[in-house]
């Protein structure tokens, strides 16, 4: 066999590879298009509102997602580390007097909206279960991390309103409690159910 006659064999192997590849995929096509015509509606109306509806439905989760991902994330993110920057300060303020625990206490809670304990020394608990909406918690666990950057525990669950932050100190734990609204955007879903609304209201008169 020639050069020739291999590489015209090779070609008509491979032009077969395509052919059989490109029958596949026509067969794929074909069982697909029949599942969604016997899916899809079939009046015109119903055609007609499906073709209002669907692309209002993506948009709208699109604008959710990022909605959630992205804005109410950054927010928590910031308010977050606003609140541990507080408790960050009260530190400081009790390393100048650490036998002012009453000064501490008063500013926490004229200045900053804080409650705050000192408890004796002791080990601290251990870590409750992770709640399934745990942004709150995974962002104030990183900011107290890295503002302060000594032992903690968090409790995020608890209390409906507050949030309990516990900090492992040289002389006492930091027992802080800070009202859970000052931590997290507590109105996105007022955002969420007016832009459902709106959809609804839009949807209803087309």
């Amino acid at each position: 066999m020639t050069t020739l006659d291999g590489g015209i064999a090779a070609l008509r192997s491979s032009l077969s590879a395509l052919r059989s590849a490109a029958s596949r995929g026509y067969e794929f096509y074909d069982r697909t298009s029949a599942t969604l015509k016997g899916v899809m509606p079939k009046g015109l109306y119903a055609r007609a509102l499906l073709i209002i509806i669907a692309p209002m439905v993506v948009l709208q989760s699109v604008v959710a997602f990022m909605f959630m991902e992205r804005h109410y994330n950054a927010v928590t993110q910031r308010l977050s580390a606003g609140v541990v920057q507080d408790i960050a300060t009260l530190i400081e303020i009790d390393k100048a007097l650490p036998q002012d625990h009453a000064l501490v206490r008063r500013i926490a809670q004229d200045k900053l909206g804080l409650v705050v304990d000192f408890l004796p020394v002791t080990e601290l608990p251990p870590p409750g279960p992770k709640p399934f909406f745990s942004l709150v918690d995974q962002a104030l666990s990183d900011e107290v991390r890295k503002q302060i950057g000594r032992p903690f525990w968090i409790d995020t669950v608890g209390r409906s309103a507050l949030l309990e932050i516990r900090i492992k100190l040289d002389n006492a734990v930091m027992r802080v409690f800070a009202p859970r609204r000052a931590a997290y955007v507590s109105n996105s879903h007022i955002f969420l159910a007016w832009m459902v609304g709106t959809s609804l209201v839009l949807i209803t008169v087309a």
